[in-house]
């Protein structure tokens, strides 16, 4: 009889966890491109919200179990399809090739963030080996890195791109609220936590006990019940906004002062009408009213037909620079108050090292002659006492615009957009969805007013208080509530959003290390053990005598 001793790390009650894939590479591959194309029916224009959950269960349940070659892989599919299908309406502009190009940058930057990922869990399975370990710790990490990727993607390269996260494909679900509390960032955390808290137990809890499912459940109630943070009444605002519908795309054949024709007639019909501001979109004006004496006086001339200020946008020459502005026109001779973009639209706006990516593809860049230079300002201005934060088009998805706006003092938003290279898309669904998230999460009315459509008001909650339908023209006059106090997503955004990426860091070094020393600590006790047995065995076989 041969003798054995158990092994370091096999105790009484311990639940191994087996790194057995769920599917085969390839199968895995297929239903990550399908999950992919389902996160993008959670967007406008379909908009089935419940759609990213689905879709991020299935893309976990896939990964634990495969090696870095195989994340990758399992990860570019389910980045490639959801990008390519999310962002086609980059095609409109330029054409296939920086629609692709786009697309494929977000999916190989997303397939790289899955080998964290695929890391944990393979690394877990070493160190966290009881139920516990496995239903909790992994989901909250596995969440962490979810989210670090999508910090990542949001803010590099070029200012990075942070528009199809996880918390903006929210804007009509009940869980949209929990933003007020903790940021877009924060809710795609926990949206990814229910998620992968959910997969765990599919996985692993083969008997399918309901106590398992505790995590997704109690965050699921959590996000149900929680209401939005309350932000304090400070009166109203009336805003007429008009959308011109003129020809506002970059190749659209246009006549010199055509843009500024169609917002001026638009506007007809609310003269006379009683109005705090007036609010042109983005890009309303074809000239520099800064420098443009015609142009200047066209505009105090609406100004004091409305007998109110003019909210505008042009192109600004400024020290030999041209910036993306925002223009608040006094109706007297007073002080103009200007916000320049800050985050010009890359290879939209403006060509990033230029000469590198002419020797690449000269014609394609030739097209993009303009070359916008971010603003520095703040995205504020001083309406007669009131407060008004800003936001031009692609600002709208960079927190830092927005919570910078609030924290000034701003008690209501006014955004203008220029959705006329993207006309018959839904790009400008997309952008009006984070226009009322920003609403929500702000605790403020956000009036997002575009130059071809969808413009909308939202109220602090995010309820439609008007609107005008893609490419018609159009005026409005809408009462616009007004609120003072931050929400805790402002006033704590940037800390929720640096411990969640330091914090998932920092979990996957240790348990990386954690894993390193058990590998070494079993290999090392197991060698012992045959060395023991093998003694053992001889001792055993030189007391046996013959019968």
């Amino acid at each position: 009889m041969v003798m054995t001793v158990p092994m370091a790390g096999q105790r009484s009650g311990a639940a191994p966890q087996s790194a057995r894939q769920a599917l085969p590479l390839g199968w895995a591959i297929v239903t990550s491109a399908l999950a992919g194309v389902a996160l993008d029916t959670a967007f406008p224009a379909i908009g089935w919200w419940p759609m990213a959950f689905a879709s991020v269960t299935v893309a976990l349940i896939v990964l634990p179990g495969r090696r870095t070659g195989g994340a990758f892989l399992v990860g570019l599919a389910y980045g490639g399809a959801f990008y390519v299908m999310h962002l086609v309406w980059a095609g409109r502009f330029l054409g296939t090739l920086p629609w692709l190009a786009l697309a494929g940058l977000q999916a190989l930057l997303f397939a790289a963030g899955t080998i964290p990922i695929a890391l944990a869990y393979r690394w877990s399975e070493r160190v966290l080996r009881n139920r516990s370990g496995q239903l909790v710790v992994v989901p909250l990490l596995v969440a962490g890195l979810w989210t670090l990727r999508e910090i990542v993607i949001g803010t590099w390269p070029y200012g990075g791109f942070p528009w199809a996260r996880l918390g903006m494909s929210q804007a009509a679900s009940p869980f949209a609220e929990a933003a007020s509390w903790v940021g877009i960032t924060g809710l795609s955390f926990l949206i990814a936590a229910i998620c992968a808290a959910l997969a765990q137990w599919l996985r692993i809890d083969r008997a399918q006990r309901w106590h398992g499912a505790a995590i997704p459940v109690v965050l699921t109630g959590l996000l149900l019940t929680v209401p939005q943070f309350p932000t304090n009444p400070a009166g109203e605002l009336t805003v007429g906004w008009v959308q011109g519908n003129g020809p506002a795309g970059y190749f659209e054949a246009a006549a010199p002062g055509a843009m500024l024709t169609a917002q001026t007639t638009a506007t007809a019909p609310l003269v006379g009408q009683p109005m705090d501001v007036l609010v042109w979109p983005e890009g309303g004006i074809g000239n520099d009213p800064l420098n443009d004496a015609a142009t200047g006086r066209a505009l105090d001339e609406l100004s004091r037909q409305v007998s109110a200020p003019l909210l505008v946008n042009a192109a600004t020459q400024r020290e030999g620079r041209t910036y993306n502005t925002s223009l608040l026109w006094p109706p007297v001779d007073d002080t103009i108050q200007l916000y320049d973009k800050a985050n010009p639209v890359p290879f939209g706006e403006y060509v990033p090292d230029r000469w590198f990516y002419e020797q690449i593809a000269p014609d394609l860049i030739g097209l993009i002659g303009r070359e916008y230079t971010p603003g520095t300002n703040s995205p504020y201005v001083n309406l007669n006492g009131v407060g008004v934060g800003l936001a031009i088009c692609f600002d709208v998805i960079f927190d830092d615009v927005i919570w910078d706006g609030a924290r000034e003092g701003a008690q209501l938003y006014l955004l203008q957009s220029n959705n006329g290279d993207f006309r018959g898309t839904d790009e400008n669904l997309q952008q009006a969805a984070f226009a009322r998230m920003r609403a929500i999460e702000t605790g403020r009315s956000v009036l997002n007013v575009s130059t071809t459509g969808t413009s909308q008001a939202f109220a602090p909650d995010g309820t439609l208080l008007d609107e005008l339908a893609a490419d018609i023209s159009g005026a409005r006059i809408t009462t616009i509530p007004r609120r003072t106090g931050l929400t805790p997503a402002v006033a704590l955004g940037p800390w929720v959003t640096s411990l969640l990426a330091v914090a998932s860091l920092l979990a996957l070094l240790l348990l990386r290390l954690a894993a390193t020393r058990r590998t070494c600590f079993v290999a090392t006790n197991a060698s012992a053990n045959r060395t023991t047995t093998d003694q053992l065995t001889d001792s055993h076989s030189a007391t046996r005598r013959p019968l």
